[in-house]
Protein backbone atom coordinates (compact mmCIF):
# COMPACT_ATOMS: atom_id res chain seq x y z
CA UNK A 1 0.00 0.00 0.00
CA UNK A 2 2.62 2.51 0.69
CA UNK A 3 4.48 1.23 -2.59
CA UNK A 4 0.59 1.89 -4.44
CA UNK A 5 0.94 5.70 -2.34
CA UNK A 6 3.96 6.68 -3.45
CA UNK A 7 3.33 5.76 -7.04
CA UNK A 8 0.18 7.78 -7.15
CA UNK A 9 2.80 10.75 -6.72
CA UNK A 10 4.71 9.52 -9.55
CA UNK A 11 1.68 8.82 -11.78
CA UNK A 12 0.23 12.04 -10.89
CA UNK A 13 3.27 14.26 -11.63
CA UNK A 14 4.14 12.31 -15.24
CA UNK A 15 0.60 13.05 -16.71
CA UNK A 16 0.37 16.39 -15.44
CA UNK A 17 4.34 17.32 -16.38
CA UNK A 18 3.50 18.56 -19.86
CA UNK A 19 2.34 21.49 -18.01
CA UNK A 20 5.42 23.10 -16.96
CA UNK A 21 6.77 23.17 -13.31
CA UNK A 22 4.37 25.79 -12.39
CA UNK A 23 1.11 24.12 -13.37
CA UNK A 24 2.43 20.92 -12.89
CA UNK A 25 3.03 21.17 -9.28
CA UNK A 26 -0.16 20.21 -7.15
CA UNK A 27 -1.31 22.47 -3.80
CA UNK A 28 -1.38 20.26 -1.15
CA UNK A 29 -6.08 19.98 -1.50
CA UNK A 30 -5.21 17.96 -4.90
CA UNK A 31 -1.42 16.36 -4.10
CA UNK A 32 -2.90 13.54 -1.76
CA UNK A 33 -5.33 12.46 -4.83
CA UNK A 34 -3.62 9.82 -6.79
CA UNK A 35 -1.69 8.59 -4.13
CA UNK A 36 -4.67 8.09 -1.52
CA UNK A 37 -6.89 6.92 -4.83
CA UNK A 38 -4.27 4.10 -5.80
CA UNK A 39 -3.67 3.00 -1.73
CA UNK A 40 -7.44 2.30 -1.76
CA UNK A 41 -7.72 0.68 -4.73
CA UNK A 42 -4.69 -1.33 -3.63
CA UNK A 43 -6.34 -1.62 0.06
CA UNK A 44 -10.00 -3.14 -1.63
CA UNK A 45 -7.55 -5.48 -3.94
CA UNK A 46 -5.99 -6.74 -0.58
CA UNK A 47 -8.90 -7.26 1.23
CA UNK A 48 -11.09 -9.12 -1.35
CA UNK A 49 -8.38 -11.76 -1.99
CA UNK A 50 -7.70 -12.30 1.94
CA UNK A 51 -11.15 -14.72 3.41
CA UNK A 52 -9.21 -15.48 6.88
CA UNK A 53 -11.43 -13.48 9.46
CA UNK A 54 -8.54 -12.60 11.39
CA UNK A 55 -6.36 -11.22 8.55
CA UNK A 56 -9.18 -9.39 7.30
CA UNK A 57 -9.72 -8.15 10.82
CA UNK A 58 -6.41 -6.96 10.73
CA UNK A 59 -5.87 -5.11 7.47
CA UNK A 60 -9.79 -3.28 8.47
CA UNK A 61 -7.96 -2.18 11.46
CA UNK A 62 -4.67 -1.07 10.09
CA UNK A 63 -6.38 1.20 7.08
CA UNK A 64 -9.53 2.52 9.89
CA UNK A 65 -6.15 3.58 11.93
CA UNK A 66 -4.53 5.33 9.14
CA UNK A 67 -7.73 7.07 8.02
CA UNK A 68 -8.34 7.73 12.05
CA UNK A 69 -4.71 9.79 12.02
CA UNK A 70 -5.14 11.28 8.41
CA UNK A 71 -9.09 12.74 8.71
CA UNK A 72 -10.61 12.92 12.42
CA UNK A 73 -7.50 13.94 13.64
CA UNK A 74 -6.38 16.41 11.22
CA UNK A 75 -9.92 17.86 11.64
CA UNK A 76 -9.45 17.82 15.79
CA UNK A 77 -6.55 20.01 14.83
CA UNK A 78 -7.82 22.15 12.61
CA UNK A 79 -10.54 23.21 14.89
CA UNK A 80 -7.93 23.32 17.65
CA UNK A 81 -5.54 25.89 15.37
CA UNK A 82 -8.40 27.86 14.50
CA UNK A 83 -9.69 28.71 18.31
CA UNK A 84 -6.16 29.58 18.82
CA UNK A 85 -6.30 32.38 16.27
CA UNK A 86 -10.17 33.03 17.12
CA UNK A 87 -9.33 33.36 20.67
CA UNK A 88 -5.90 35.63 19.94
CA UNK A 89 -8.36 38.22 18.49
CA UNK A 90 -10.17 39.02 20.92
CA UNK A 91 -7.64 38.22 24.03
CA UNK A 92 -4.78 39.23 22.73
CA UNK A 93 -1.15 36.83 23.02
CA UNK A 94 -2.64 33.72 24.95
CA UNK A 95 -0.60 31.98 27.85
CA UNK A 96 0.27 28.48 27.08
CA UNK A 97 -2.56 27.19 30.27
CA UNK A 98 -5.31 29.19 27.51
CA UNK A 99 -3.63 27.30 24.37
CA UNK A 100 -3.47 24.12 26.34
CA UNK A 101 -7.31 24.49 27.08
CA UNK A 102 -8.07 24.94 23.81
CA UNK A 103 -5.76 21.76 22.40
CA UNK A 104 -7.63 19.64 25.51
CA UNK A 105 -10.75 20.44 24.34
CA UNK A 106 -10.69 19.96 20.66
CA UNK A 107 -9.17 16.83 20.90
CA UNK A 108 -11.72 15.48 23.75
CA UNK A 109 -14.57 16.18 21.53
CA UNK A 110 -12.75 13.46 18.99
CA UNK A 111 -11.72 11.38 21.31
CA UNK A 112 -15.13 11.27 23.13
CA UNK A 113 -15.41 8.65 26.04
CA UNK A 114 -12.61 6.38 24.12
CA UNK A 115 -9.09 7.20 26.05
CA UNK A 116 -8.69 9.39 29.09
CA UNK A 117 -6.82 13.05 28.29
CA UNK A 118 -4.80 13.86 31.37
CA UNK A 119 -4.28 17.67 31.59
CA UNK A 120 -0.13 16.73 31.27
CA UNK A 121 -1.35 16.10 27.80
CA UNK A 122 -2.36 19.83 27.40
CA UNK A 123 1.38 20.33 25.68
CA UNK A 124 1.16 18.19 23.44
CA UNK A 125 0.20 20.26 20.49
CA UNK A 126 3.93 21.99 20.92
CA UNK A 127 5.48 18.92 18.95
CA UNK A 128 3.07 19.32 15.75
CA UNK A 129 5.49 21.76 13.87
CA UNK A 130 2.54 22.65 11.26
CA UNK A 131 1.22 25.06 13.53
CA UNK A 132 4.03 27.05 13.44
CA UNK A 133 5.60 27.26 10.03
CA UNK A 134 2.73 26.18 8.04
CA UNK A 135 -0.64 28.01 9.71
CA UNK A 136 -3.61 26.11 7.88
CA UNK A 137 -1.78 23.34 6.84
CA UNK A 138 -3.91 20.67 8.49
CA UNK A 139 -6.55 21.32 6.95
CA UNK A 140 -5.79 20.05 3.73
CA UNK A 141 -4.63 16.52 5.17
CA UNK A 142 -8.25 15.90 5.34
CA UNK A 143 -9.07 17.92 2.51
CA UNK A 144 -7.30 15.29 0.04
CA UNK A 145 -7.87 12.28 1.73
CA UNK A 146 -11.90 12.81 1.84
CA UNK A 147 -11.73 13.58 -1.41
CA UNK A 148 -9.67 10.71 -3.12
CA UNK A 149 -12.31 8.43 -0.79
CA UNK A 150 -15.15 9.99 -2.61
CA UNK A 151 -13.58 9.94 -5.65
CA UNK A 152 -13.11 6.19 -5.02
CA UNK A 153 -16.38 5.55 -4.51
CA UNK A 154 -17.83 6.76 -7.59
CA UNK A 155 -15.19 4.65 -9.18
CA UNK A 156 -16.52 1.81 -7.41
CA UNK A 157 -20.25 3.15 -9.02
CA UNK A 158 -18.60 3.55 -12.87
CA UNK A 159 -16.16 1.21 -13.10
CA UNK A 160 -14.04 1.79 -16.02
CA UNK A 161 -16.15 4.57 -17.25
CA UNK A 162 -14.49 6.52 -14.55
CA UNK A 163 -10.82 6.22 -15.85
CA UNK A 164 -10.71 8.79 -18.10
CA UNK A 165 -12.37 11.52 -16.66
CA UNK A 166 -9.30 10.62 -13.11
CA UNK A 167 -6.99 10.63 -15.53
CA UNK A 168 -7.49 13.87 -16.99
CA UNK A 169 -7.76 15.36 -13.42
CA UNK A 170 -4.62 14.41 -12.95
CA UNK A 171 -3.62 15.94 -16.15
CA UNK A 172 -4.09 18.76 -14.78
CA UNK A 173 -1.62 19.14 -12.08
CA UNK A 174 -2.37 22.44 -10.07
CA UNK A 175 -3.79 24.51 -13.47
CA UNK A 176 -6.82 25.44 -11.57
CA UNK A 177 -8.75 25.88 -8.33
CA UNK A 178 -9.99 22.37 -6.77
CA UNK A 179 -13.03 22.87 -7.87
CA UNK A 180 -12.34 23.84 -11.19
CA UNK A 181 -10.75 20.71 -11.57
CA UNK A 182 -12.72 18.26 -10.04
CA UNK A 183 -15.36 18.84 -12.19
CA UNK A 184 -13.49 17.25 -14.45
CA UNK A 185 -14.64 14.33 -13.23
CA UNK A 186 -18.31 15.39 -12.88
CA UNK A 187 -17.60 16.33 -8.86
CA UNK A 188 -19.32 19.20 -7.11
CA UNK A 189 -17.08 20.78 -4.10
CA UNK A 190 -19.77 22.49 -2.95
CA UNK A 191 -22.20 19.27 -2.75
CA UNK A 192 -22.30 17.99 1.00
CA UNK A 193 -23.31 14.42 -0.53
CA UNK A 194 -20.09 13.99 -2.43
CA UNK A 195 -18.28 14.43 0.80
CA UNK A 196 -20.24 12.26 2.30
CA UNK A 197 -19.86 9.41 0.00
CA UNK A 198 -16.10 9.45 1.13
CA UNK A 199 -17.51 9.07 4.93
CA UNK A 200 -20.29 6.14 3.81
CA UNK A 201 -16.39 4.16 2.42
CA UNK A 202 -15.03 5.04 6.19
CA UNK A 203 -18.12 3.54 7.50
CA UNK A 204 -18.15 0.58 5.71
CA UNK A 205 -15.06 -0.47 6.88
CA UNK A 206 -16.08 0.29 10.79
CA UNK A 207 -19.04 -1.83 10.00
CA UNK A 208 -17.01 -4.43 8.81
CA UNK A 209 -14.40 -4.73 11.56
CA UNK A 210 -17.57 -4.21 14.40
CA UNK A 211 -18.85 -7.24 13.01
CA UNK A 212 -15.55 -9.26 12.78
CA UNK A 213 -14.32 -8.26 16.11
CA UNK A 214 -17.56 -9.25 17.77
CA UNK A 215 -17.18 -12.69 16.25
Amino acid sequence: MTLAHELGHGVHQVLAADLGLFNADTPLTLAETASIFGETVTFGRLLSEESDATGRLALLAGRIEDIFASVFRQVAMNRFEDACHTVRRDEGELSPDRIAAEWLRTQREMFGDSVRLTDDYGSWWSYIPHFIHTPGYVYAYAFGNLLALAMYARYENEGDAFVPAYLDLLSGGGSERPEVLASRVGVDLTDPDFWKAGLTVIDALVTEAEALAAS
